[in-house]
């Protein structure tokens, strides 16, 4: 099914199909007819399965541009995913210029965040300690705010964000849109939901607190003097090999990598300092 056939204007169906997009996902294509028939929606489903385009694209739809206020509010756990987030909602947007979309978040400049408000935002993308602080600063007005989104909910509470996610929410007009989105459904997400939430139609992509059905799991204990040697072995296993490895800090992340690179293997950091 095309995505004109969901309810979608046509600047939004133009741009996505100018985009390289043809057909949607299961999640858009149960998401998106429900949310633009104005339902709190609770879906569960992993991160890749299109969960911004199902519900980007209808928030996008009920902009009302004409409004210079804030109407629509994107809450997720990092600022990398923030980013990301924006950028795929302006290019959702590219053929409806007048809609201003901003995101906030931690380890920018407050300052610029302030320009980029003050000139006006239909749409915030948000991490939730930020978006607090900038309420706090009365840089944000949520009394205007439509439509509420929470991404990946379950790992916003896995961060600490659960006293600034209902800090945000309280904040919002009783009479909006709530469509919360997760991974996995543990009680503190549920409960949010019956909180916040009036009649949510649930969809599920998968089941639900599973992960990938296609990914094995493998670990291996070992002390901390040996662990590199350890990540050495196992790459050395594995000829070929393409990976990501996580590390706690900036700093380990840049030392593991000059260690790997010191040792012959291709390999370089990833992290927020860069």
């Amino acid at each position: 099914m095309p995505f004109s056939k969901l309810g979608l204007s046509d600047p939004i169906v133009k741009a996505v199909t100018e985009l390289g997009y043809k057909t949607h996902t299961p999640i858009q294509e149960k998401a998106i007819p429900l949310i633009l028939g104005r339902n709190d929606v609770l879906g569960t489903a992993q991160t890749g399965t299109g969960k911004t385009a199902a519900f980007g694209l209808p928030m996008i739809q009920q902009i009302d541009t004409d409004y210079r206020a804030i109407q629509g509010l994107i809450l997720c756990p990092t600022r990398e995913l923030c980013i990301q987030i924006a950028k795929d909602l302006e290019s959702y947007a590219k053929r409806l210029p007048q809609c201003k979309i901003v995101p906030v978040y931690g380890g920018q400049d407050i300052t610029k965040q302030f320009r980029l408000l003050d000139k006006g935002a239909h749409i915030i993308v948000a991490t939730p300690g930020r978006l607090k602080d900038l309420v706090n600063r009365k840089k944000v007005n949520l009394r205007t705010v439509d439509i509420v989104v929470l991404d990946e909910a379950d790992e916003m509470l896995n961060m600490g964000f659960k006293e600034d996610i209902d800090y945000i929410l309280k904040g919002t007009p009783d009479e909006k849109s709530v469509w919360l989105f997760s991974a996995t459904m543990p009680k503190e997400v549920a409960r949010i939901a019956s909180k916040y939430m009036t009649d949510p139609k649930e969809i599920t992509v998968g089941g639900k607190n599973e992960t990938n059905k296609n990914i094995e799991h493998h670990f291996y204990v070992v002390k901390e003097r040996d662990r590199f040697d350890a990540v050495k072995a196992i790459i050395d296993s594995s000829p070929g090999i393409y990976g990501l490895i996580f590390c706690r800090t900036r700093r380990e992340t840049g030392a593991v990598a000059d260690k790997l690179m010191a040792s012959g293997y291709n390999a370089e950091p990833l992290h927020g300092d860069l």
